[in-house]
Parts: C-alpha cells; sequence; structure tokens
C-alpha cells in the first residue's frame, strides 16, 4: 500500500471516530449518573481487544475533573512482551446532562470517540462501558478482581446487547 493511501485511510479512520460519539443503536448509558462518584482509579477487567491495547496487562484508567467542565482520563498498561509501560493521557466532556453516562472522549487532537457507561453498580464499585459501536467494550472494577456471579452478570447482558463476548480478553492484574 502506498503512502498516500496509509495516509488517507488512518484520516479516514479518524474522521469517522471523530464523528461516532453517540451510543450504538438499542444502547442507553446509565441514568442518574454521578460523575463525583465515577472519579479515581478504575481496573481493567476484560475488554474487547483493539490495537491501542493489545498485549497490556494491568491497565487501569484514573479518571478526574478539569478545570474545564470535562474529565481528564490517564490509562496506563504494562507491555510484557516490551517490558515496559505504557501510558495514553486524554479528555472527556458530556455529551449533554452530566446525569447521563454519555461522553465524548479524545486522545489525540480534535478526534473523539463515544463513551458510554451503559451498566454501573449502584457502589460504583464496577461498571461496563462500550464506545460508538459494538466493536468497543470494557469491564472496570475498583478492585483488581471482580466476583465471578458478577463477572457472569456483565457478560449475560453485554451478550443480550449484542457484544461478541466470546471475543472478550481477561486482564492480567496480579
Amino acid at each position: 500500500m502506498s503512502v498516500w493511501k496509509t495516509v488517507a485511510l488512518v484520516a479516514s479512520s479518524l474522521l469517522s471516530l471523530s464523528c461516532s460519539v453517540s451510543p450504538p443503536s438499542g444502547i442507553s448509558p446509565v441514568e442518574k449518573f454521578d460523575v463525583n462518584r465515577y472519579l479515581g482509579t478504575w481496573y481493567e477487567i476484560a475488554r474487547l481487544d483493539h490495537r491501542f491495547e493489545t498485549g497490556l496487562d494491568h491497565v487501569t484508567a484514573q479518571y478526574s475533573l478539569r478545570d474545564d467542565g470535562g474529565i481528564n482520563v490517564v490509562n496506563k498498561g504494562y507491555s510484557p512482551a516490551r517490558q515496559r509501560w505504557r501510558q495514553s493521557t486524554g479528555k472527556a466532556y458530556f455529551l449533554a446532562s452530566p446525569q447521563r453516562a454519555s461522553l465524548k472522549v479524545s486522545f489525540f487532537g480534535p478526534f473523539y470517540g463515544g463513551y458510554h457507561v451503559i451498566a454501573l453498580d449502584e457502589r460504583y464499585g464496577y461498571a461496563m462501558i462500550c464506545g460508538p459501536n459494538r466493536d468497543y467494550l470494557w469491564i472496570l472494577a475498583r478492585d483488581k478482581t471482580l466476583a465471578q456471579p458478577t463477572r457472569d452478570q456483565l457478560v449475560a447482558t453485554a451478550t443480550r446487547l449484542g457484544f461478541k463476548v466470546d471475543r472478550l480478553i481477561w486482564v492480567d492484574q496480579s
């Protein structure tokens, strides 16, 4: 593939991502969301894998408030293959009301993708997040482990919502 075709493909992908901030059809983000309870550190329990996370273990997400009303996002993971930590810093903003867990997030420039909390423990102990389509799914928890019945419940919910749960990567947090 020529350099220009590669550049065009990447630009097209980024433009597509920047336009994809709504939740997937048939999926509703959590209502009565309390951003202050959501802030802090979350451990990635499972994910549908993507090139930006492939091979990473010990993945965490750290959320904090920004001065402009948005949320700082710091994702960190360890690559055993490269024996080093990788970190990405981004920003997120609510698409509408902060009481609806539907945000747009950017890790590079003006390009945004959807971030939608679609399941959330009433104690904010675990959450399930999807992106702008059913190719993006994460299960997060406040602890490095999540009880099997809770994992099973979240996988059943994701299955019902049309996610390919057989492709979930269960993240090593040991």
